[in-house]
């Protein structure tokens, strides 16, 4: 007895089809079929982001892309929550003091003196802490009050708390803790969520947008 032997393409799976002579082959063609029940995975491609982009403590980490871009470049996803816990001594030996105070003892720095006040270069802004990206540049606008301001976050990269006064809302990077500052809601900003996030310079660190493009 005779048999036809088709094999499928690269990628689709790594057996062989044996159809029998006596057994009518379906009236898909071969390409069809394999289209319709086989579909090759196509992984999205990972940007390492080099210590001397996060400024943490000798590592590099690695967040995987999104179709969501800015202009001149792709914004990382953020990291998984609470993915970087370390004891307050460990956190203390990879900060320096002022981000040591401001990031993980709810400190504030000077309004008016922060690296990223007036600046509005193209890129991401992430937690000086651990490196997580947390906001797009382009959602950062001049509020006037001393501080950066952003409108929104990346998604699930910041949490939200009641200060334990109840007067205002701190926030705070997912992945690790780190204090960033408070949000103000219905200031009347001609902003799309009508929100201020004033977030101290110090717990952020800028990346460029070419500095993930050229990745």
């Amino acid at each position: 007895m005779g048999y036809q032997i088709l094999r499928t393409p690269p990628l689709s799976s790594s057996k062989t089809l044996i159809f029998s002579k006596l057994v009518s082959p379906p009236t898909l063609a071969p390409t069809s079929l394999f289209k319709t029940h086989f579909r090759p995975f196509v992984s999205k491609p990972i940007v390492t982001v080099p210590n001397s982009a996060t400024g943490f403590g000798g590592a590099s980490f690695q967040f995987q892309q999104s179709n969501r871009s800015f202009r001149g470049g792709v914004v990382a996803m953020a990291a998984a929550p609470g993915s970087f816990q370390k004891s307050e001594e460990e956190w203390q030996a990879v900060l320096s003091p002022e981000q040591f105070r401001i990031l993980r003892q709810k400190g504030t720095e000077y309004p008016g003196t922060g690296e990223y006040d007036k600046f509005f270069g193209e890129g991401v802004y992430q937690c000086a802490g651990c490196g997580t990206p947390l906001y797009r540049s382009t959602t950062k606008f001049n509020s006037g009050c001393g501080w950066p301001a952003f409108y929104e976050g990346l998604p699930g990269a910041i949490n939200r708390n009641p200060d334990p006064d109840g007067m205002r809302i701190e926030i705070t990077c997912a992945a690790c803790g780190g204090h960033l500052g408070h949000v103000f809601k219905g200031e009347g900003f001609p902003t799309p969520t009508d929100e201020r996030h004033c977030v101290n310079s110090i717990s952020l660190k800028f990346a460029p947008a070419n500095s993930y493009a050229s990745q």
